[in-house]
């Protein structure tokens, strides 16, 4: 990246077009990048195979095999290893099920609380309080 300042002859505008004169000094346009181009990770992108997502719900977690996952390299903070030992161990309260009863538990566990977030919203609403969105997604 270059080091440039606004004494610099390549501080015009786009094409190199001189500012116009009496006006304040301008930056280059060099000098605005994303921090994704500061950390040269545009083209990082990340292919994980053989992938396994662990969901929890309450007392109970599942393990879901998902395949090949691509992650775009923008997307990416933090990229570790797993302790293989410690990603053995499951604290005491969970236990392991299976995938279709854990996403039953979680679709219950959704309209449980979709219906109580309308009951909710009715009390507000009647109360004087007007909900946006009411937490649905709307397209």
């Amino acid at each position: 990246m270059e080091n440039l300042t606004i004494q610099d002859s390549n501080a015009g505008g786009p094409n190199n077009v001189p500012p116009p004169p009496g006006g304040p000094p301008q930056l280059p346009p060099q000098m605005f990048t994303t921090a994704a181009q500061l950390l040269d990770l545009t083209d990082t992108n990340l292919v994980l195979q053989d992938t396994i997502e662990r969901i929890f719900i309450e007392d109970i977690y599942a393990d879901v095999p998902r395949g090949i996952f691509l992650v775009r390299g923008e997307n990416v903070l933090l990229l570790g290893e797993i302790d293989l030992d410690k990603d053995d161990y499951i604290p005491e309260p969970y236990r392991k099920a299976s995938p279709e009863e854990v996403h039953a538990l979680t679709v219950r566990k959704n309209q449980n609380t979709k219906r109580t977030d309308k009951i909710r919203q009715a009390k507000l609403q009647a109360l004087g309080f007007e909900a946006e969105h009411s937490g649905e997604v709307l397209y």
